[in-house]
């Protein structure tokens, strides 16, 4: 385990300690609503990783490395961010996927613009944020969005 890993394990230990000397019943009434919150989840967790496992299928990881994993990052980066601007996928599910592509061999700076524009911007959703907000707003809106998810990727590559 990394040194996060084990950050967030102490953590939430010394948190849960704490949390049973000052209230015991509220810290299991607490453990018992998330172990059923848990249980509702299930479902989803285990349809997250099937996505995942159809996706690295259908696109094996050579030809994720040789798109998102190249030399020429900006074009790689352009390709990504346009990929997930037209992509519709929930976000607890694009996290885990975006650190399958990284695992794979994706740089990083690709990878997380095709996860900010796959949050932040909404080509297939267009249609009904025009109808709700009106053309201006939405293309406006998606115009920046779009912007501000290659301004992130930039800042992460320069970060990492």
């Amino acid at each position: 385990m990394d040194i996060y890993t084990l950050s967030f394990w102490g953590i939430s230990i010394a948190l849960m300690g704490l949390s049973v000397v000052k209230s015991k019943e509220k810290t299991f009434e607490a453990m018992k609503k998330s172990k059923h919150m848990m249980g509702n989840m299930i479902g989803e967790i285990i349809g997250i990783i099937f996505i995942i496992g159809i996706v690295l299928t259908f696109i094996p990881p050579e030809s994720i490395k040789s798109v998102l994993g190249s030399d020429d990052t900006t074009l790689a980066t352009i390709i990504a961010a346009i990929a997930g601007s037209v992509t519709l996928i929930p976000a607890f599910v694009a996290f885990p996927l975006v650190g399958s592509f990284v695992d794979v061999g994706a740089s990083i700076v690709p990878a997380v613009a095709f996860l900010t524009t796959l949050t932040m911007v909404g080509v297939v959703t267009f249609p009904l944020e025009k109808k709700e907000f009106g053309v201006k707003f939405a293309l406006i809106r998606n115009v920046f969005s779009f912007i501000a998810a290659l301004l992130i990727a930039a800042v992460m590559g320069v970060i990492l």
